[in-house]
């Protein structure tokens, strides 16, 4: 679980400002394009996921739980983000130290809910195969609800320990990080070899000419179902892998300027990951792509008629 901050705010000082304003110009303007995206791209993927009922309505809630987690990435995470950089430009040192503190707080609450979201994905995806006709009636929506209100409490007490407590901090990043990772791989291992062991089931009992037919359709959703949480999962590493590497290489260094900007380069990794998510799942869910084409459908109608 990466914090979008760096955990030590003395970069907002004169020293570790100065000869790194070409960087801090950069960011801001990157990050208020990925802000304006990940606002966009998500408001839309929640609208269409409203009125999108062939989902699951669990599975659809883990869904809509990712898409708020990023969209107040956009709304409130970046744009306190480019405020404490524009306030290390002017050298405006306590507006700085309030926006890191913001967004340490808000970047550390909203990644936790993200981990535990995909990871809950991954668990779900293995119940709605291991559990079959049972699967509707455990998974229910009211549980699911109660999961991601715990999610929101965890990531929560996570961030907030912080200002009282640095050791539990760190051991709570640890330990959630390393359930999470456990979680979804021991899910996906899982699927993998059902799937291969049904597979295998039906190439042996069923004739040669039927075997394109024999498999189910539910399953071959399933699969589609799958191979999206597969790629959420995927890209939502491959962001937040920079920023643990960067953590750990300068974790007992003293911050500096390289280690400053090597930290907010990473964490821009991190924002960009709430943008290329409603990419996704427009890309790998065809019930949500052919709801966000009917919901811009229906805007630029209502745009045409203004």
């Amino acid at each position: 679980m990466a914090t979008v901050a760096t955990e030590n705010f003395a970069e907002c000082s004169p020293t570790n400002s100065s000869r790194i304003h070409g960087h801090l110009i950069f960011l801001s303007a990157s990050n208020i394009f990925l802000s304006l995206t990940a606002f966009l791209g998500n408001t839309l993927i929640l609208t269409a996921l409203r009125g999108e009922s062939s989902l699951h309505p669990p599975t659809k809630l883990l869904f809509r739980s990712l898409a708020t987690t990023d969209l107040c990435v956009g709304l409130v995470t970046e744009p306190l983000d480019v405020s404490a950089w524009m306030s290390m430009m002017n050298k405006r040192w306590n507006v700085c130290r309030y926006s890191s503190d913001a967004t340490f707080i808000a970047g550390s609450v909203l990644c936790g809910v993200s981990l535990l979201s995909v990871t809950a994905v991954s668990v779900d995806r293995l119940l709605a195969l291991s559990l079959g006709l049972r699967y509707r009636q455990v998974v229910a929506l009211k549980r699911t609800y109660l999961v991601v209100i715990t999610f929101w409490v965890v990531s929560i007490f996570y961030a907030t320990s912080w200002f009282w407590n640095r050791l539990i901090f760190t051991w709570l990043k640890t330990i959630v990080i390393l359930l999470c990772l456990t979680a979804s791989i021991v899910s996906y291992t899982k699927i993998f070899f059902c799937l291969r062991h049904q597979q295998t089931q039906i190439q042996g009992h069923v004739p040669q000419e039927q075997q394109r037919n024999a498999i189910p359709l539910n399953i071959l959703r399933y699969k589609k179902a799958v191979s999206s949480a597969i790629w959420v999962q995927l890209t939502l590493v491959a962001c937040y892998l920079p920023y643990g590497i960067v953590s750990i290489l300068y974790s007992k260094s003293q911050i500096s300027s390289s280690s400053f900007v090597a930290s907010q380069y990473a964490a821009t990794l991190i924002y960009l990951n709430s943008s290329l998510n409603p990419i996704l799942y427009c890309w790998k869910i065809r019930e949500v792509r052919q709801a966000v084409k009917d919901t811009i459908r229906q805007f630029l109608l209502l745009f045409i008629k203004l």
